[in-house]
């Protein structure tokens, strides 16, 4: 029987162990951390989003410039594919208002749970706590493990280590050297998904946890209607996780306070009579606009100009003063990796033969929303595919 190691035991490298398990080939699993699946606990706390119910062209189309290379692989097992295999594993699902998927207990623990004891019925080994070091002088695989140095021997294997954003779940991008010290291209890590860092004055305080809904925000080419949250170290959520692509860019970051209406629908409402009452009570008034939005307005737009329709400007398209995004070891993803031209359409290493590499270790990025698992896990089962088509060959 063919021997194969998965190093990195999350949702890429799960799904690469059951396809080769499913194949009959002797599979094990090795991770750093002591259990398995960590950083996909972590995404399951706000409710698991698996993927997206949209055409499986649009899905392909939110991996941008990575597009066309992924486009085989999420078409080999695309969203509904996703949802086929989880209710096969006894979760129920269901579809947000948004399109987004989510297991109907909405955690991810039950369907790791399942998960794992479908590898252990297909004879899936497991490893923990061995770090992976790379590869000694007779090809080999190295790891550091509680009993020391140990070397392993296998016909092929899968990295399917991650990025390199939150490293005390294990995607710590340590692997960087090892890789590349074989000749491999990697693009640099940047963060993806990130927040911004922000310096809020004192009169922001209060604010701190509470949602900004019912805005747009914009930065280079991207585009949200999403929220975001007022937090004690910056700008967060949704909204502001998916423009943060055009921040890291060099893009400037603007809010529109007033998405549905338009620069003359504001002006002429702040030319109605004010009398004696303050600009804050006026836009709170003509405006309707609440107390967080009308201190962000405050924050962001002074010194105001005498002009209405300037003012109607500004207040739809207000430039965000921030220090650029949190640190890379907070965003919720990574942008770089192995660059797709390392790698065979199997996604095998050309500087190394029967090496497979999966899931966010490779180059791409991808907005929140289900596209981020639904790629690891399709790369998973691609890389995965590669292997057994090489062990057989």
């Amino acid at each position: 029987m063919k021997t194969v190691a998965v190093i990195g035991g999350g949702p890429a490298g799960l799904a690469a162990a059951e396809v080769m398990a499913q194949a009959g080939l002797a599979v094990t699993v090795y991770d750093a951390k002591p259990s398995l699946g960590r950083k996909f606990l972590m995404a399951g706390k706000s409710g698991l989003n698996l993927t997206k119910a949209t055409p499986r062209d649009a899905l392909i189309e939110g991996y941008a410039e990575a597009g066309d290379w992924l486009a085989p692989m999420v078409r080999a097992f695309d969203n509904d594919a996703i949802i086929a295999w989880a209710q096969g594993l006894d979760q129920e699902m269901f579809v947000g208002t948004t399109g987004r998927v989510f297991p109907t207990r909405m955690k991810a623990s039950p369907l790791l749970r399942a998960w794992l004891a479908r590898l252990d019925g297909l004879g899936v080994a497991r490893r923990t706590r061995w770090r992976w070091q790379g590869w000694g002088g007779d090809g080999a695989l190295t790891f550091d493990t509680p009993d020391g140095p140990q070397s392993v021997s296998t016909d092929a294997c899968v990295l399917a280590l991650g990025g390199a954003s939150w490293a005390r779940l294990g995607s710590d991008g340590a692997w960087a050297d090892a890789v590349q010290g074989a000749g491999v291209e990697l693009a640099p890590f940047a963060p993806a998904n990130a927040a911004l860092a922000m310096a809020w004055s004192e009169h922001m305080w209060r604010h701190r946890g509470q949602p900004i809904k019912g805005v747009a925000w914009r930065s280079g080419p991207h585009r949200s209607r999403g929220e975001g949250v007022v937090s004690q170290r910056g700008l967060e959520g949704g909204g502001i996780y998916s423009v943060s692509r055009g921040v890291r860019e060099g893009a400037p970051l603007f809010v529109d306070l007033l998405p549905d209406l338009s620069v003359d629908d504001v002006a002429a409402r702040l030319a109605r009579p004010r009398g004696k009452t303050s600009f804050s009570n006026h836009l709170r008034k003509v405006l309707k606009l609440d107390p967080l939005k009308i201190a962000l307005a405050q924050e962001w737009g002074r010194p105001w100009p005498d002009d209405h329709v300037a003012t109607a400007r500004r207040l739809k398209k207000l430039k965000i003063a921030h220090a650029g995004l949190r640190p890379l070891d907070e965003a919720i993803s990574t942008a770089g990796g192995v660059a797709a031209r390392a790698l065979t359409d199997q996604l095998m290493l050309r500087a190394r033969a029967g090496v497979f590499c999966a899931g966010e270790m490779l180059d791409w990025e991808a907005p929140t929303g289900g596209y981020l698992l639904t790629a690891c896990l399709a790369t998973g089962r691609w890389a995965g595919q590669g292997v057994v088509d090489y062990v057989s060959a």
